[in-house]
């Protein structure tokens, strides 16, 4: 480094240099001079750029690192940054109390930042080396605290360990304190999901202190699910913060989906994507409809104790749908009304031995989609999430971002790059048959009668029980040519009430979104 008087003394040769010019070399020099100056700076630009080139590789590299050494009272949702000039981020290593702190390099190697938000009342040492286009490294050290807030929050999720649960399941998370909603993109990004199998879905917030992960499609059967909520340090509110990590690990069983017409007087079980079951039902009557859409089971007993207008009764078998006090269940007085008029107050009525099967088959989280009903469903009224199209789904995330989940994590991604939603696949079944003239079914539907060119194809499982001997001898056929008639009547209804269960999704509006109906969860039969 040079002194102030180095730079004097060479100034004043500079001066005295000029003041030594004769009178008669004055002309020269003014030529010279104002060639110069026609030719512009004495240096070419070329050879200037390549000097800025080499001063800049010469420089060493600087590192810079924040929260700065020695920095008590860190905010602990702004994470770790380093940053390099002249030069490029070797290797970054952060420690809290020996345990390492994940983070990512971007912008071109110049900038790290941890991963996820650093925990309250915490120590952390971070150092940091970096390397400059000379192939100089240089090393920079941070150790510092993260603050320790006057108010915390807490986080629960509904999932058990290891428990398993229907295709239509969403991951339900519970804050404790209410989340401002310029906070609620922060909780998003540090949530964590992993699955067995791929699944996109999005974050829903469904209240201040709800935040439901439900998939645009159902999950795949048997997918393994491991969840991560990195919530030590995020803000929920100004000053209030999470103090704890969230984890939780479960499965997804296989597909249980019920569509129940109330039109029709029937109920369909689909398990693992093939019909097992159709049988009759009796659902609410006039004034006391069952209301539409899609909902989950949330609970089960045998029996349940419901009581109503006139009614105190142990019922076997029930499965409940909504917290209002519609369940599936076992309705022995109404056998003789299931599959032909709607008498209950509301309740899915079954026979007794159906409603058995299904009980011992559900799990929190089966669809049950109900149709045909005059009334609409009431969001709120259950686990209404499936009430939502994709599109209101996505506009439930605070980042209005979709969610990619696999065996490597969960990203974030732009809901405009996913594949169009594709409709439930159609059942089929061929027949070759002569007409008769229409009549209807024990189920109200109107249908042709099949002769004896009906034909199943090859490997279809249809039902044989007294009710479809009975249906033959009606016929005026066989079982064998009725079964067939049967399966390609059934197979149109099916598609008929597998359209009205894909078109229910979405008709929850989200204005209705906090009309929640959980004061009222009386039963009724």
């Amino acid at each position: 480094m040079r002194s102030s008087d180095g730079r004097d003394a060479a100034r004043r040769h500079r001066f005295t240099g000029a003041r030594g010019l004769s009178m008669a070399a004055i002309p020269a020099a003014l030529t010279v001079l104002a060639a110069t100056a026609c030719s512009g700076s004495g240096t070419p630009a070329s050879s200037q750029t390549g000097q800025q080139q080499a001063a800049a590789a010469g420089a060493a590299a600087r590192l810079s690192i924040s929260p700065a050494d020695g920095t008590r009272n860190a905010a602990p949702d702004k994470g770790i940054t380093v940053t390099a000039a002249h030069g490029r981020i070797g290797h970054v290593t952060v420690s809290e109390h020996g345990h390492p702190v994940p983070g990512l390099l971007t912008h071109g190697g110049t900038v790290w930042h941890s991963e996820w938000a650093l925990n309250v009342s915490d120590r952390y040492q971070v150092t940091a080396t970096a390397s400059s286009t000379a192939g100089k490294t240089v090393t920079a050290a941070s150790s510092f605290r993260t603050l320790t807030p006057s108010q915390t929050f807490q986080t629960q999720i509904f999932e058990g360990l290891n428990q398993t649960y229907g295709v239509g399941m969403p991951i339900k998370l519970t804050f404790s304190q209410p989340v401002a909603k310029r906070y609620r993109a922060g909780i998003e990004r540090s949530l964590q999901i992993q699955t067995s199998k791929p699944v996109t879905g999005a974050w829903d917030w469904q209240s201040s202190t709800l935040l439901d992960f439900r998939p645009l499609d159902y999950w795949p059967k048997g997918t393994r699910i491991s969840f991560t909520g990195h919530l030590d340090g995020v803000q929920a509110a100004p000053g209030v913060y999470g103090a704890a990590e969230l984890t939780q690990s479960f499965r997804i069983g296989p597909s249980l989906i019920v569509v129940a017409s109330t039109a029709q007087h029937s109920m369909s079980v689909y398990y693992n994507g093939r019909r097992i079951h159709r049988w009759p039902i009796s659902t609410g009557r006039p004034g006391d409809d069952t209301p539409n859409g899609t909902y989950l089971t949330i609970e089960k007993g045998n029996p349940v104790d419901m009581v109503g207008p006139g009614y105190n009764i142990e019922v076997p078998w029930s499965v409940r749908f909504t917290w209002s006090g519609d369940y599936l269940h076992d309705a022995y007085w109404s056998v003789g009304q299931q599959g032909f008029t709607n008498v209950s107050h509301g309740c899915v009525n079954m026979p007794p031995a159906d409603a058995a099967v299904y009980y011992k088959m559900a799990v929190p989280g089966d669809p049950v989609t109900i149709v045909g009903s005059p009334r609409g469903g009431v969001w709120g009224n259950g686990w209404t999430d499936w009430f939502l199209s994709a599109k209101q789904l996505v506009a439930g995330s605070a980042l209005h971002e979709a969610v990619q989940a696999g065996p490597s994590g969960s990203r974030f991604v732009n809901p405009a790059t996913l594949p169009p939603a594709q409709p439930p696949p159609r059942c089929r079944h061929r027949v070759r048959a002569t007409r008769e003239p229409r009549n209807r079914n024990r189920l109200g539907a109107v249908q042709s009668t099949c002769r004896w060119e009906a034909r199943a194809p090859p490997g279809t499982r249809q039902n044989r029980d007294g009710r479809e001997i009975a249906m033959a001898a009606r016929s005026g056929g066989n079982a064998t040519t009725s079964r067939a008639c049967r399966a390609s009547q059934e197979c149109k209804a099916d598609n008929i009430m597998r359209r009205a269960a894909h078109a229910s999704h979405g008709h929850g509006a989200r204005t209705d979104r906090h009309s929640h109906s959980t004061a009222s969860r009386r039963t009724q039969v």
